[in-house]
């Protein structure tokens, strides 16, 4: 399988092409040269590389290739590189969609450039507030490289995965690489909000359509006109709001609340939620017609456990990010840290993983970010034993305590991880604690008034 690493050279190997894969080959990407259209195009459909660069020399109609790929990559870098270059040249190369032109032979400090610019485990420029994609395990690029080509299109993508493993960040980059990445990118959170609030946050309302509705409101949907809108939580959606849900989805248009007649909308929707949402609709939870109307493209986001490769890589992302923003002096990981990286198990997965970072840097001392700076190490020997209780019925999602904690703390101990793992949302996490929310409101108004009196 291609690798992101990889660079692909698209022309014959003259002196110069081979010249040119040979330099870059010296910073330790594999180079791979073809020189026919059919088969760069069967190597791309197999994963993308990190550059692609095309002869304008040795190809036929190189510049429908540029504009070709560019389209169907969105965000894949395409190089344009001549022996005997024009202006003219590099505006047609620019204009159809190349990031950069370049004449042969090229100095070795400037291969080294691009391979900076361009080659690394970034997948994507930024995606939002200094978010990016990074990545370099085989199955999560696989998925990438699929996701692309699903972006041009139409269809409902329904992301699954469990909390922390990016499912917002993967709609950014869909509507990033789509043909809508130059409209609104609208995300609404649809566990946030009661229910009446949400069919306004989501469809709009005119003035007057109850009481407050000072004036004509648009929804989310109209906001996202011609772009992409993202629903989050999509399970916590309402049965009677799924319904006009799929109305939107099968008819292309919204029915504001209070309005006389429904709005034409043009907008690619994506969905995503930690629930296995199949399941949930069996069960009736979920409208089984909207399920399949939102699953047209799957995408499976693995835990951050199985994608060991990307721990140390999204680490060092994370460490380089908050030594800026901290304005510390660089701290760089021990090999001890390293380790205790690799090892930890990441229940949180990614949003963890960056919280665990930011804390180090905020607590380190010395040279070198260390295993105690990380704060994930396990009980000390010497400890007080402790006992596993499992938190959600399953016998995976397990909470360790010491003998001695007292039922009090351990239920304050259970809600609160409870509300972590479904990102605070409290109608999922009474259910799963199998009170009502009603109780739950109380034991936290309990828990915060008895930090008050002891502040």
């Amino acid at each position: 399988m291609t690798q992101q690493s990889e660079i692909l050279l698209i022309g014959s190997a003259n002196k110069a092409f081979s010249t040119l894969a040979g330099q870059f080959k010296t910073t330790g990407k594999d180079v791979v040269i073809i020189d026919t259209v059919d088969a760069a195009k069967k190597r791309l459909s197999d994963g993308l590389p990190g550059l692609v660069i095309i002869s304008v020399d040795t190809m036929p109609e190189p510049f429908d290739l540029v504009r070709e790929l560019a389209f169907l990559y969105r965000g894949l870098p395409v190089l344009v590189a001549a022996e005997r270059g024009s202006v003219h040249e590099a505006s047609e190369a620019i204009a159809q969609g190349a990031s950069d032109y370049i004449l042969l032979p090229i100095d070795s400090e400037i291969v080294k450039g691009l391979v900076n610019n361009y080659v690394s485990a970034t997948i994507d420029p930024e995606l939002g507030r200094g978010r990016h994609l990074i990545t370099g395990d085989p199955k999560m690029l696989k998925l990438l490289t699929q996701v692309r080509r699903v972006a041009q299109s139409r269809a409902t993508v329904l992301v699954q995965g469990e909390s922390g493993t990016g499912k917002e960040l993967i709609a950014r980059y869909i509507h990033q690489v789509s043909d809508r990445a130059e409209k609104s990118f609208v995300a609404l959170n649809c566990a946030a909000l009661p229910e009446n609030l949400l069919e306004s946050e989501l469809f709009g309302h005119i003035k007057g359509a109850f009481t407050g509705a000072t004036g004509d409101r648009k929804g989310k949907f109209l906001q996202a006109n011609g772009g992409t809108i993202f629903l989050d939580e999509i399970s916590e959606m309402s049965l009677k709001l799924q319904a006009k849900l799929l109305r939107v989805l099968q008819e292309g248009e919204v029915d504001p609340v209070g309005g006389r007649k429904p709005v034409q909308v043009d907008v690619r929707v994506i969905a995503s939620t930690n629930r296995e949402l199949k399941s949930y609709a069996e069960e009736g939870h979920f409208r089984e017609d909207l399920f399949y109307r939102l699953n047209v493209f799957p995408v499976q986001l693995p835990p951050l456990r199985v994608r060991t490769k990307d721990v140390i890589l999204l680490a060092e992302h994370f460490r380089r990010r908050f030594t800026k923003e901290f304005g510390r002096n660089d701290i760089p990981f021990s090999n001890q840290a390293l380790a205790a990286l690799e090892a930890a198990p990441w229940p949180g997965n990614v949003r963890e993983l960056e919280n665990v970072v930011q804390r180090a840097l905020l607590m380190a001392e010395s040279k070198a970010i260390t295993p105690e700076d990380l704060m994930i190490d396990p009980a000390p020997a010497g400890a007080a034993p402790s006992t596993l209780i499992d938190a959600g019925g399953t016998g995976v999602d397990q909470i360790q305590m010491p003998l001695g904690t007292t039922v009090r703390e351990m239920e304050e101990i259970l809600i609160r991880h409870t509300l972590n793992e479904v990102d605070g949302n409290r109608t999922r996490a009474a259910e799963m604690l199998g009170i009502s929310i009603r109780t739950l409101r109380n034991k936290l108004n309990e828990y915060a008034s008895r930090v008050s009196a002891t502040a």
